[in-house]
């Protein structure tokens, strides 16, 4: 097994917070024909790529357009804290984090909206924190697409997805642009699946066909070549299942959260 890394929330005197582990299902998805949306692996892997953040009172929000604080109201449903406030104007809604995150060494935390729940009037804004050193919170903030429109937030509802990011992988990669006839293996295999693809989605139109019960093509899923038997990858993965927040006791127990 991998060594494991420790990823800690410390939640602050008194106030509210709520985090899960993100759960592959989407409501949208359920609601597709047959469920076809779930066939997508490479969707229901960032489904699940983190931690969701929720709300743990609901309340209406609306902009008026103009650039000022007090261009949004904010209308929680039970009196008492608000979850989110105008902080920065511009149509922006704040959330506060109620929790100080530390990473190990190396690690920044991605924050970032709910992954594949789009939401109508109002987007979410993202953030790279490193949290391996900061002895502080941070917001996670929406901001408007649409003035005069009411926007919900309900109980329970996720206004924020996270997951630890290595510090300066990405500045290590040496990105190129070639054409694909400089590879010629990969180009056979490409030209193999192209191929593949059209007889598949040809044949789909026909339904006494084979591939008609197949549905979709299932070699990414497998992990497959377009010959189906070669394995594309040793770590290929078909779900992801991360860990839920234990509450750490003094006495070094943990229980869930």
């Amino acid at each position: 097994m991998a060594d494991r890394a420790k990823l800690t929330a410390y939640g602050l005197p008194r106030k509210p917070f709520a985090i899960r582990p993100a759960p592959h299902e989407r409501d949208w998805m359920d609601a597709t024909s047959q469920r076809y949306a779930y066939r997508c692996l490479p969707l229901n892997i960032a489904n699940a790529h983190g931690w969701e953040l929720l709300c743990t009172q609901g309340f209406s929000a609306w902009w008026n357009g103009k650039p000022g604080l007090d261009a949004i109201t904010i209308t929680p449903d039970v009196a008492g804290e608000v979850p989110a406030i105008s902080h920065f104007g511009h149509g922006i809604v704040t959330f506060h984090v109620n929790a100080v995150f530390r990473t190990e060494p190396g690690y920044d935390l991605m924050v970032q909206g709910p992954i594949n729940r789009p939401k109508d009037a109002i987007a979410p804004l993202s953030g790279v924190v490193e949290t391996d050193w900061t002895p502080f919170t941070f917001t996670m903030n929406w901001q408007f697409t649409r003035a005069n429109t009411v926007i919900r937030f309900e109980p329970g509802e996720v206004f924020c997805h996270l997951y630890p990011i290595k510090r300066g992988d990405i500045e290590r990669f040496d990105p190129e642009f070639r054409a694909i006839e400089d590879d010629p293996d990969l180009y056979a295999e490409f030209k193999a699946w192209s191929a593949s693809r059209a007889g598949f989605l040809s044949d789909l139109k026909d339904p006494n066909s084979a591939t008609n019960g197949d549905k979709w093509q299932k070699h990414y899923y497998r992990g497959q070549t377009v010959g189906g038997s070669e394995v594309a990858s040793d770590d290929h993965r078909t779900k992801i299942r991360l860990q839920p927040f234990m509450v750490a006791r003094p006495d070094g127990e943990q229980s869930g959260s």
